[in-house]
């Protein structure tokens, strides 16, 4: 079944032609009313005379016999000027509509003839988009005219969005070493700093607020690498189970929950998705992670998952301080924080819900967060389900 909407350039083609001849029909149609018409006017030379010849050079004039015959033939004249006339319209004007269908459907045909090395080019550029592989490209073969150089442009808009793909990819790993070795060396340094046997206890105060620093810095870098990276299209989609990836973090995160005196509830029910599941644990971490250390202590953390329809669903809920509905949207904004926690280091880079939303957007998802009426969030992530 054609969509109407890939329809629509042939369809108003088609009405164009049927529309140009029907106005055209209609001018050639009263154009030959108005020749017919004044074909069928007197002259002057067949008017009623004013003498009339009888026999030889006699002329005597009109009798009333005369004059009733001349207007019995100038009312029988009327008569087929009026019919000749409103044959002409009404015939011409069937032969115009007959002739505006025709060529409408003349210019179907012809709309679909022309459009048919579009149609290709289309197809063609959705299964590159659906191959999510930007190494392939449209390579139209045809004749050198409009459509061709359509096709050529796409393939140079393609070739620069891989280009500027990859260049980012080789940045975000160079990034990555350039950045954390040296924060690397330094947590190494002022390690054994603290650790000699002969350091004093001001040194060591000063070693572990240095070595708090540089987690932050460490937090700060891994977050602007995962945004980096979650920003970008996901091309190399495999399937896996979201309750298989909520369950790894809920282990990971177990013994931190323990210590801030959280209690972790879990329901996973079997949620297949596909993308990235680096990506897609970083998000689930993060979710997890800000429900804990956004908590306090005797608190409790629901976590979630399930299908619904051609979706899958990751849902985290805790408990904590209320969060005003107007500054639900802003959480997910970087480096934005609530309730005054922007100073503090050990909650985080304020990273963690940006990079929930971006890896989501990337995988085709959405994010959405409610407050809870006995404080704390709801948040909820939807990714496409697997097909079978």
């Amino acid at each position: 079944m054609t969509n109407p909407m890939k329809s629509g350039v042939r369809l108003r083609f088609a009405l164009a032609c049927g529309g140009v001849f029907m106005l055209v029909g209609a001018v050639l149609v009263a154009v030959l009313a108005f020749v017919v018409r004044q074909t069928l006017e007197p002259r002057n030379g067949l008017r009623q005379p004013q003498w009339i010849r009888v026999a030889g050079n006699t002329y005597w004039p009109p009798t009333e016999q005369y004059y009733i015959a001349g207007q019995r033939v100038a009312q029988v004249r009327r008569v087929y000027q009026a019919d000749a006339i409103k044959n002409v319209l009404v015939w011409g004007g069937v032969a115009v509509l007959a002739g505006g269908g025709l060529a409408a459907a003349a210019g179907w045909r012809a709309a679909g003839w022309t459009l048919r090395p579009v149609r290709s080019v289309t197809a063609r550029a959705l299964l590159v988009a659906q191959s999510h592989d930007l190494a392939e490209r449209i390579a139209h073969k045809g004749p050198d005219d409009e459509i061709k150089e359509l096709a050529d442009t796409v393939d140079v808009v393609l070739a620069r969005v891989s280009r500027s793909f990859d260049g980012q990819r080789r940045f975000i790993a160079n990034a990555s070493h350039e950045l954390r070795t040296p924060l690397t060396i330094n947590r190494t340094l002022v390690d054994v700093a603290v650790r000699r046997s002969d350091a004093s206890e001001d040194v060591k105060r000063l070693g572990e607020s240095l070595l708090v620093v540089n987690t932050r810095h460490e937090r700060l870098i891994n977050g602007l690498l995962a945004l980096a990276e979650g920003e970008r299209a996901v091309l190399d989609r495999r399937p896996f189970d979201l309750a298989d990836v909520a369950e790894h973090v809920l282990d990971l995160a177990a013994e931190e929950a323990k210590e801030q005196g959280v209690t972790i509830h879990r329901l996973l029910d079997p949620a297949p998705t596909a993308g990235e599941a680096v990506l897609v644990e970083r998000l689930v971490q993060n979710l997890v992670e800000n429900a804990i250390r956004h908590n306090h202590a005797g608190g409790e953390v629901w976590v979630s998952t399930r299908r619904r329809t051609d979706r899958v669903e990751l849902v985290v809920s805790n408990t904590g301080l209320p969060v005003p509905r107007y500054e639900i949207e802003t959480i997910f904004e970087p480096f934005r924080r609530l309730h005054g926690d922007r100073l503090r280091s050990d909650r985080g880079s304020g990273l963690g819900l940006s990079i929930v939303r971006v890896v989501a957007e990337a995988h085709d998802g959405t994010v959405t967060a409610e407050p809870r009426e006995e404080g704390g969030l709801t948040i909820a992530v939807e990714l496409p389900q697997e097909s079978a």
